[in-house]
């Protein structure tokens, strides 16, 4: 276990994500001027339900983009791996800003290629629903779990469920069954969402031969 600086936020950051941050709290900006200083990482850890999550994703600090006149700064920022909070502090020693006693998340990244086809498949459906092409393009043949789980509608709380799923195939399956779900509701929302548009217009529409 090694002493972490953590970064409460009301998200969810995916290995390999990069995350721009607008940072305005003190505490925070000395999180930052430490990591920048001393090259340490520090930890996202979602803030859901009035609580700190035992699971977080740890970052590692690309650039100090701005420092703004008061001392808020714009940050870029890498996921880097997953980790297991084993013991929080909401003060690390002599800091503003908490810390955790944390623990690496050992993963299994091998996919199911079978599965990741279907679900691109899905992916393909959602976003030509949507009219996401510019997405559709960017999607890679070898995607991971990971790098679309923010593009295909699931609540924060799921995004929590998906970062502490060890292994890439549970993944897939996770995300597969709920694309499932999700694709129907979306193409009738579209498929009424056109039929209103083409009302009152007229209609060229060919009877039926009978």
């Amino acid at each position: 276990m090694r002493l972490l600086p953590l970064f409460p936020l009301n998200l969810v950051a995916f290995p390999g994500e990069k995350l721009n941050l607008h940072i305005f709290e003190p505490r925070y900006r000395q999180l930052v001027r430490d990591c920048f200083t001393d090259d340490l990482p520090f930890g996202i850890t979602p803030y859901l339900n009035d609580a700190v999550q035992e699971l977080g994703t740890e970052m590692r600090l690309l650039s100090v983009e701005k420092t703004h006149a008061g001392g808020e700064m714009d940050i870029r920022t890498q996921a880097v791996g997953i980790f297991r909070v084993q013991k929080f502090y909401r003060q690390a020693p002599g800091k503003l800003y908490a810390a955790g006693q944390v623990e690496a998340v050992t993963q299994d990244d091998e996919p199911d290629p079978a599965l990741r086809g279907q679900i691109a498949g899905q992916v393909r459906q959602l976003y030509e629903a949507l009219g996401l092409r510019k997405l559709l393009l960017e999607l890679d043949p070898d995607f991971r779990i990971f790098d679309v789980a923010h593009h295909i509608g699931l609540s924060t709380e799921q995004e929590y469920q998906l970062l502490g799923t060890t292994a890439e195939q549970e993944r897939q399956e996770l995300v597969r069954e709920h694309l499932e779900r999700l694709l129907p509701a979306v193409l009738e929302t579209e498929r009424l969402k056109e039929r209103v548009r083409q009302n009152g217009h007229f209609k060229h529409l060919q009877p039926p031969q009978f």
